[in-house]
């Protein structure tokens, strides 16, 4: 069985912002829509509200004026469950709470006809448990849109344990027919994307809570150093620190309290504070007319080496031979392979992230993973207070030579974009080892669903297949708590890789 054809009725419960943008998606694509909402007038008021963004699409050239008035006249607001019977699919997307969502599908059970594929929009809940109180579980699958859903154009399809896979190839191909890119996934905690995403906010909360930087200075490394779209703490409060949290505890909780997915007490407080995000005028940031831009760190200039000396080819960074090349910096390159790092004239050494720390050895100086050295515009710098000033300042100078702002942290092992990228990769392998997507579904649920500048395997590729795995491995040498500590699913990974290249 396929998708649904245009002239089977769709119908919407649940009239908030998600419950809206899926029933304009469905009405765009040439279907009948019924809305309910079961507080009184709600139905309508949405109506009236998806009408007028169909008028500002017109307004805007992006939809005709002909197509907007047969749209219009295919959206009508339901004043029972009863006016659902004939509809051949039902999404629900009322109250995050799991017996309010049981409750309304067991109605709805006993209005519809036994084909009539029901689908849930949780974001957090267990599609299993919800379809659990049902006669019929096998019809009910998750269908995650992400807000605003018109625009965005991820849908996670969610088979839960009962789910039938014919109401899931329904439930794929509806999505693809209404011009979404659906992927599909088994229902385990937070699905593919808030699962894997957990790292981006962690690890940026974790070094915030280390004194290693402020939420400035860390949101701009995660964007002009590793590329991503937004930093965690500018991108929470725009989601709303309480809608994040809630996520991330959720996660945690289903996971039996899993230390990898353990939330942030920094976050926590600053929901107890009311301090939301944008909603409230004040998150991390100030928000309003007279709030100040929070400014990141940046380092005062200095002077450039007189050259370098690289020992090893710097592994995935090294691009920066070639820039340090062009900025006028003489590289000097040892013959004997000491390692992968650059020695200042001073005798310090500049070492690319690795999970190790500075405060370790003699004097070095460490430096994040960038997406792409040559277009990076703010590199991170890592340094502990036993490092000579001359060496960290040769290292500042030479990335402000390469047209870079420099920011410095304090002495954090795998740095920022290092160690959140590592973890993110091993998530993803963890999550396809354990069945829940394919590599191909979760790279793309990834870029599309929040953002990233690639999907965890694209990232894991371009590094080294054993990368992710060495970095981890050193960071939970330093931590042993297990947030660090790499999956079965990576150690597997990075071993075979080793083995094929004859390494025992």
């Amino acid at each position: 069985m396929t998708a649904l054809d245009l002239s089977s009725p769709v119908a919407v419960v649940g009239t908030g912002t998600m419950g809206q943008g899926i029933a304009q998606v469905a009405l765009v694509a040439g279907h009948d829509v019924r809305l309910f909402d079961a507080a009184p007038g709600r139905a309508q008021d949405a109506a009236d509200a998806i009408v007028e963004r169909l008028d500002r699409l017109v307004d805007k050239d992006r939809m005709t004026a002909a197509d907007r008035d047969s749209a219009r006249g295919r959206l009508h607001a339901a004043g029972s469950l009863a006016e659902l019977a004939d509809c051949s699919l039902v999404i629900e997307a009322v109250l995050e709470q799991l017996d309010v969502k049981q409750q309304l599908l067991r109605d709805l059970e006993d209005v519809v006809d036994d084909d009539c594929l029901l689908a849930t929009n949780t974001s957090s809940l267990s599609v299993t448990a919800i379809g659990g109180v049902l006669r019929n579980p096998g019809r009910l699958v998750g269908l995650h849109f992400f807000n605003p859903a018109p625009l965005l154009p991820l849908v996670e399809v969610v088979s839960g344990f009962a789910t039938d896979v014919t109401s899931a190839t329904r439930a794929y191909e509806m999505a693809r027919a209404w011009g979404k890119t659906p992927v599909a996934c088994a229902d385990t905690p937070g699905f593919i994307v808030n699962r894997l995403a957990r790292p981006f906010y962690a690890e940026a909360f974790a070094a915030y809570e280390a004194q290693s930087a402020d939420p400035a200075t860390i949101d701009a490394v995660l964007r002009e150093c590793g590329g991503f779209r937004m930093g965690a703490f500018e991108l929470t409060d725009l989601i709303g620190q309480d809608v994040n949290e809630a996520v991330t505890h959720s996660v945690w909780q289903a996971f039996f309290h899993d230390v990898r997915f353990t939330p942030s007490l920094a976050q926590r407080r600053l929901v107890e504070s009311g301090r939301l995000g944008r909603k409230t005028g004040q998150g991390w940031y100030e928000y309003g007319d007279d709030a100040e831009r929070a400014e990141p760190h940046t380092a005062e200039k200095a002077q450039p080496p007189a050259y370098v000396v690289a020992e090893g080819d710097l592994g995935p960074a090294s691009d920066l031979l070639a820039l340090i090349r062009e900025a006028g910096v003489p590289v000097r390159e040892d013959e004997e392979d000491h390692g992968t790092r650059l020695v200042l004239p001073g005798g310090g050494q500049l070492v690319l992230a690795d999970g190790q720390t500075s405060v370790e050895f003699r004097d070095v100086v460490y430096f994040d993973l960038a997406l792409d050295y040559r277009r990076a515009t703010r590199i991170a710098l890592s340094a502990s207070q036993d490092t000579q000033p001359q060496t960290l300042s040769e290292a500042i100078g030479l990335f402000q030579a390469l047209g870079k702002d420099v920011s410095v942290l304090g002495d954090t092992p795998g740095m920022i974009v290092a160690r959140t990228v590592a973890r993110i990769v091993d998530l993803a392998h963890d999550a396809v080892a354990k069945g829940v997507a394919t590599e191909e579904d979760v790279d793309t649920a990834m870029r599309l669903g929040v953002n990233y500048p690639l999907g965890p395997f694209e990232w894991s590729r371009r590094l080294g297949r054993s990368w992710a795995h060495e970095i981890l491995d050193e960071l939970h040498q330093r931590d042993p708590s297990g947030r660090y500590a790499p999956s079965l699913a990576l150690y597997r990974h990075a071993y075979a890789t080793d083995k094929r290249e004859g390494t025992p």
